[in-house]
């Protein structure tokens, strides 16, 4: 029996017998959450695209019905069963099955498998850690992966497709900030001072692209690329990459399609790495977050996060999903 008596607020995604999807504020207690070794005092969640998927039912993201949302976490341990976390530990949860087929972070009070739990580095606060989220620990993990594989700010540009989206601008900050000569592709021609401020040396429409004329192989401009987009983007990516050029993909807010052929990676030795932030494991998880309390540490977070009280949670899927939001969004469960 837990020590904590008193019920809290959640919010829970619910689908009824027609398979309709429907979210509200509601009151549970911590017996009615999921088991784990850790439970946490949430302090601060945040919202991803595939939160605001996963709340309105437009996407088929929860597993479970019903679900608290929220894929992220970050708060303090009341109780734990497992000696690597004590009570007042600071700890950060993300991705895994939390929010989709665990009960997230949308609540007061989360109980946590403790395989899925790091603690907060230091050099974060629990604000910072979900300023970052899941999409800064991707960015991150992609931008690790392509180091592992060999680039450097020497090597030559980066491109980041879908620059102005979450993942985007974090990854283009924290480029800049280690040196690289970073070029955002965008389709939104406003946000260029937006982008600029991050770090983007140079901004690239997305329209100037015409996918009938990509060739298997093009002029070779990019040492790396981190793609959110997918389609037709991705493959002029890897059209236009360099010799041994790196390329992370990460989203597919264009396609999960991947209209290419094999000539980058057998001619030009390109190599396309897969970002999964999801089920990444430790020491890997660890060394990300650690890097992101260091060097990785995005110099505009505050800048581009915009935090929303936890009552006014339901007010903010819509934009979302209607493509109007950028940067981050943070969620203040107890501040």
């Amino acid at each position: 029996m837990s020590t904590v008596a008193s019920p809290f607020k959640a919010f829970v995604i619910r689908q009824d017998e027609s398979r309709k999807v429907s979210s509200a504020m509601e009151t549970l207690s911590v017996d009615a959450l999921d088991a784990g070794e850790v439970l946490i005092k949430v302090a601060y969640s945040s919202v991803n695209y595939k939160d605001a998927l996963a709340a309105t039912g437009a996407g088929k993201i929860i597993r479970r019905f019903p679900c608290v949302g929220g894929i992220d976490l970050s708060g303090t341990v009341v109780e734990s069963a497992d000696p690597r976390f004590k009570t007042g530990d600071a700890v950060i949860a993300t991705s895994f099955d939390i929010g989709v087929a665990h009960h997230g972070g949308y609540a007061e009070y989360a109980r946590i498998p403790a395989g899925w739990v790091v603690p907060l580095p230091v050099g974060l606060s629990l604000f910072d850690s979900m300023a970052l989220g899941t999409a800064g620990f991707t960015a991150a993990l992609g931008v690790v992966r392509m180091e592992d594989n060999g680039l450097r700010p020497e090597n030559g540009p980066v491109v980041v497709t879908g620059a102005s989206g979450g993942v985007g601008g974090l990854a283009i900050d924290m480029l800049a900030g280690l040196g690289y000569h970073v070029v955002a592709l965008t389709g939104k021609a406003q946000e260029e001072a937006y982008l600029k401020e991050l770090g983007a040396a140079e901004i690239r429409l997305r329209d100037t692209i015409d996918p009938a004329k990509t060739r298997p192989l093009d002029a070779g401009l990019w040492a790396g690329a981190v793609d959110n987009v997918g389609g037709d983007i991705l493959a002029w990516v890897l059209s236009t990459m360099k010799q041994a050029g790196t390329v992370a993909s990460i989203g597919n807010a264009q396609s999960i399609n991947l209209p290419t052929t094999v000539f980058p990676f057998i001619l030009r030795g390109v190599s396309l790495l897969g970002i999964d932030s999801g089920y990444m494991g430790f020491p890997t998880r660890a060394r990300v977050w650690e890097r992101l309390a260091t060097d990785l540490k995005p110099r505009h977070l505050a800048s581009m996060t915009r935090t929303v009280p936890f009552a006014d949670l339901p007010g903010v899927f819509d934009d979302f999903i209607a493509g109007r939001v950028k940067g981050r969004t943070v969620i203040a469960v107890n501040p």
